[in-house]
């Protein structure tokens, strides 16, 4: 069996009763044995396809979300809007010119601007990371167009993309000071393949706006082979523009607690993707993730004493835009959110589970990792992270915990075209399910507060 049925005490603030941990056993076999998230994950990929924020296929996306928490009989299913600036990717690129011409692969990182109709020319500076970018001398860099070489390193938690990422966000503005013509990273990202990795990257208020785009890492190394034979010219285009304020939504689910379903246990992940792939790992997975275990919920014979609310937030890729205008709308009810936990890690197993609540609360969560073991995860410190769509909430006093999924091989595919639904295991796929499950479960039938907001007595 998945799980040992005990009876688990936490004084008269904790009790989760027999039957209810036979119910919690139940629900882990049908997580793990007969759930739907792949099924959900195809149609999303397949139906909708990518789902850029601003464009058509972002609308699709929102319609095809509320459709299916209908279908899947949760009971109560809204939009929410939420409206942010567009972008408009166009074309991109990049040619080394002299002295061994021949073309390499690219694209623009969001957000950039466009390079003259005619491109950028130049002779290339290479600097191994963004300190050593701004340590240079700007007689270095003027004119020409910067080229940062950072790699990111390879782990199971995603550790090295924190290292990395800082260089596709500042990377442009850094160059600017210096006098750039333009700018080009390493993609942020652990494969060989001739895949570029787009991302978000932002100008500072206090530069010029210069084009920035990312290479693929095979085509970074026969940049950074060329150069150590002596300087090289690039010719790089880029058509990407600006596009119109958009309105779009985050879409909203509920089941329904049995006693107390004005207290809440909230799952999120983000509807929208990047648009070079179909966005199945980043974040189709945390959608079917989280409404999976919506609909097995929804299906249990006796439901949790709180309400269970999934929440698919717009734009996360482009600026957190839906979670700041969730977190905007609910402000005044965030006491009612008792935790959170999000799912925007891929499609890997989760191994790790840690929390950010009130001290008293940890008894409780020491036994919801218990429940964890057997799925193969271990329990962590007390200083989660949450996720990116849960920060603005967080930063409000919201408690939450993180189901980390092991992302050994998620950055070969992040932001790419290769990120597609034959890169997802159905079995990882529905353990993780299994544990999304087990938290949302057990958080919900406890009458535990996390936070010291939520203290009832």
């Amino acid at each position: 069996m998945i799980f040992v049925c005990i009876m688990w005490m936490l004084g008269d603030d904790g009790v989760l009763k027999a039957p209810a941990m036979s119910r919690l056993e139940l629900l882990q076999q049908q997580a793990l044995h007969h759930n739907r998230a792949f099924d959900i994950l195809e149609s999303l990929t397949v139906e909708v396809g990518p789902r850029m924020a601003g464009t058509s296929h972002d609308l699709r996306g929102v319609q095809w979300a509320k459709h299916k928490f209908e279908e899947l009989g949760f009971d109560e299913v809204w939009l929410e809007q939420a409206q942010y600036p567009s972008w408009i990717r166009g074309e991109a690129t990049c040619e080394i010119v002299d002295p061994f011409p021949q073309p390499l692969a690219v694209t623009a990182l969001g957000t950039s601007v466009a390079t003259l109709d005619d491109g950028v020319t130049a002779q290339v500076v290479s600097f191994e990371n963004l300190d050593a970018l701004k340590s240079a001398d700007p007689l270095e860099v003027s004119g020409k167009i910067v080229f940062i070489n950072q790699a990111m390193e390879r782990s199971n938690t995603g550790r090295g993309y924190g290292k990395a990422v800082v260089v596709r966000r500042s990377g442009a503005s850094e160059a600017a000071r210096k006098g750039a013509l333009a700018v080009l990273i390493r993609s942020i990202g652990t494969d060989s393949h001739r895949f570029p990795h787009t991302g978000l990257q932002r100008y500072d208020e206090d530069t010029e706006q210069i084009p920035a785009a990312a290479l693929s890492n095979p085509d970074a190394n026969q940049l950074q082979l060329a150069l150590k034979r002596g300087p090289v010219t690039l010719r790089l285009f880029l058509s990407a523009r600006k596009g119109p304020m958009f309105s779009s939504f985050n879409v909203i689910g509920e089941i329904k607690g049995r006693e107390v379903p004005e207290e809440l246990v909230l799952l999120g992940a983000h509807l929208d993707s990047w648009d070079l792939g179909t966005g199945a790992l980043d974040d189709g997975a945390g959608v079917a993730i989280v409404t999976e275990v919506g609909r097995l919920i929804s299906n249990m014979r006796e439901r949790p004493r709180r309400t269970i609310r999934v929440v698919l937030f717009a734009n996360e890729e482009q600026g957190l835009w839906g979670a700041k205008a969730y977190a905007a709308q609910h402000e005044s009810e965030l006491n009612r959110h008792m935790i959170a936990a999000e799912s925007d890690f891929g499609a890997g197993p989760v191994w790790h589970f840690t929390t950010a609540v009130r001290e008293k609360a940890l008894p409780f969560m020491h036994q919801v990792a218990e429940a964890l073991k057997p799925l193969g995860v271990d329990m962590g410190d007390n200083n989660s992270y949450g996720g990116p769509d849960l920060r603005p909430m967080m930063e409000l006093g919201l408690p939450v915990v993180s189901l980390i999924q092991d992302g050994t091989d998620y950055f070969d595919y992040h932001h790419t075209a290769d990120d597609t639904l034959d890169k997802v295991d159905p079995k990882a796929l529905s353990q993780s399910v299994a544990a999304f499950a087990t938290f949302a479960y057990m958080c919900a039938e406890t009458d535990v507060t996390f936070s010291d907001e939520h203290i009832h007595e």
